[in-house]
Protein backbone atom coordinates (compact mmCIF):
# COMPACT_ATOMS: atom_id res chain seq x y z
CA UNK A 1 0.00 0.00 0.00
CA UNK A 2 0.89 3.23 -0.91
CA UNK A 3 -0.14 6.73 0.33
CA UNK A 4 0.08 10.21 -1.05
CA UNK A 5 -0.80 13.01 0.79
CA UNK A 6 -1.43 16.47 -0.49
CA UNK A 7 -3.14 19.33 -0.09
CA UNK A 8 -1.20 21.30 2.43
CA UNK A 9 -0.12 24.88 2.35
CA UNK A 10 -0.68 28.30 4.21
CA UNK A 11 -3.99 29.53 5.08
CA UNK A 12 -5.51 31.99 7.17
CA UNK A 13 -6.87 31.85 10.68
CA UNK A 14 -10.33 30.83 10.21
CA UNK A 15 -9.78 29.91 7.02
CA UNK A 16 -10.63 26.04 5.36
CA UNK A 17 -7.74 23.41 3.75
CA UNK A 18 -8.97 20.24 2.53
CA UNK A 19 -6.17 17.84 2.23
CA UNK A 20 -6.52 14.82 0.43
CA UNK A 21 -4.39 10.69 0.43
CA UNK A 22 -4.63 8.65 -2.84
CA UNK A 23 -3.79 5.38 -1.81
CA UNK A 24 -2.47 2.70 -4.34
CA UNK A 25 -4.32 -0.59 -3.15
CA UNK A 26 -6.68 -2.83 -5.00
CA UNK A 27 -8.71 -3.19 -2.19
CA UNK A 28 -9.12 0.18 -0.16
CA UNK A 29 -12.48 -0.51 0.31
CA UNK A 30 -11.01 -3.13 2.78
CA UNK A 31 -8.57 -0.92 4.64
CA UNK A 32 -9.22 2.06 7.64
CA UNK A 33 -7.94 5.21 6.91
CA UNK A 34 -6.44 7.76 9.70
CA UNK A 35 -5.12 11.23 9.62
CA UNK A 36 -2.55 12.04 12.01
CA UNK A 37 -0.63 15.12 12.91
CA UNK A 38 3.05 16.54 14.20
CA UNK A 39 3.42 19.59 15.40
CA UNK A 40 7.15 21.00 15.52
CA UNK A 41 8.40 19.46 18.94
CA UNK A 42 5.37 17.78 19.47
CA UNK A 43 4.19 14.00 19.35
CA UNK A 44 2.23 12.68 16.62
CA UNK A 45 -1.25 13.14 17.59
CA UNK A 46 -4.68 11.35 15.88
CA UNK A 47 -6.93 14.22 14.24
CA UNK A 48 -9.54 11.95 12.59
CA UNK A 49 -10.20 8.16 11.04
CA UNK A 50 -13.14 6.72 8.63
CA UNK A 51 -13.24 2.60 8.95
CA UNK A 52 -14.12 0.81 6.11
CA UNK A 53 -17.98 0.42 6.93
CA UNK A 54 -17.81 4.45 7.14
CA UNK A 55 -18.04 4.82 10.67
CA UNK A 56 -15.84 8.32 12.02
CA UNK A 57 -13.47 9.03 14.77
CA UNK A 58 -12.69 12.43 15.89
CA UNK A 59 -10.42 14.36 18.53
CA UNK A 60 -12.94 16.01 20.55
CA UNK A 61 -10.98 19.14 19.88
CA UNK A 62 -11.63 19.15 15.94
CA UNK A 63 -15.00 17.71 15.96
CA UNK A 64 -17.50 20.39 13.78
CA UNK A 65 -14.23 21.82 12.50
CA UNK A 66 -12.67 18.61 10.26
CA UNK A 67 -14.55 16.07 8.32
CA UNK A 68 -12.79 12.75 7.31
CA UNK A 69 -14.55 11.10 3.99
CA UNK A 70 -13.59 8.99 1.20
CA UNK A 71 -14.32 8.21 -2.27
CA UNK A 72 -13.72 4.35 -2.32
CA UNK A 73 -14.38 4.54 -6.07
CA UNK A 74 -11.38 6.78 -6.54
CA UNK A 75 -9.34 4.97 -3.53
CA UNK A 76 -8.95 8.66 -1.43
CA UNK A 77 -9.60 10.13 1.84
CA UNK A 78 -10.23 13.51 2.49
CA UNK A 79 -10.03 15.91 5.58
CA UNK A 80 -11.62 18.88 5.40
CA UNK A 81 -10.66 21.20 7.97
CA UNK A 82 -12.67 24.46 8.91
CA UNK A 83 -12.06 27.34 10.95
CA UNK A 84 -8.08 26.49 11.42
CA UNK A 85 -6.25 27.60 14.10
CA UNK A 86 -2.67 28.54 14.38
CA UNK A 87 -2.51 25.16 16.57
CA UNK A 88 -3.99 23.09 13.81
CA UNK A 89 -0.06 23.97 11.55
CA UNK A 90 1.61 20.57 11.50
CA UNK A 91 2.26 17.96 9.29
CA UNK A 92 -0.53 15.79 8.20
CA UNK A 93 -0.19 12.42 7.67
CA UNK A 94 -2.40 9.72 6.43
CA UNK A 95 -2.20 6.25 7.33
CA UNK A 96 -4.30 2.85 6.21
CA UNK A 97 -4.73 -0.01 8.10
CA UNK A 98 -6.68 -3.33 8.23
CA UNK A 99 -9.21 -3.62 10.60
CA UNK A 100 -11.22 -1.26 12.23
CA UNK A 101 -10.36 -1.29 16.09
CA UNK A 102 -8.85 1.17 18.12
CA UNK A 103 -8.89 3.35 15.12
CA UNK A 104 -6.70 6.86 17.15
CA UNK A 105 -4.03 4.82 17.96
CA UNK A 106 -1.00 5.16 16.00
CA UNK A 107 0.22 2.25 16.46
CA UNK A 108 -2.39 -0.22 14.84
CA UNK A 109 -1.60 1.45 11.29
CA UNK A 110 0.59 -0.60 9.04
CA UNK A 111 1.14 1.96 6.01
CA UNK A 112 1.83 6.02 6.40
CA UNK A 113 1.85 8.35 3.35
CA UNK A 114 4.63 11.14 3.60
CA UNK A 115 2.62 14.01 5.18
CA UNK A 116 1.84 17.26 3.83
CA UNK A 117 2.36 20.53 5.60
CA UNK A 118 -0.33 22.69 6.91
CA UNK A 119 0.90 26.59 8.01
CA UNK A 120 -1.81 28.27 9.78
CA UNK A 121 -1.15 32.11 10.12
CA UNK A 122 -2.90 34.18 12.57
Amino acid sequence: VQLQASGGGLVQAGGPLRLSCAASVRTFSSYSMGWFRRAPGKEREFVAAINWYLSTYYVDSMKGRFTISRDNAKNMVYLQMNSLKPEDAAVYYCAARPGAVRMTVSSEYEYWGQGTLVTVSS
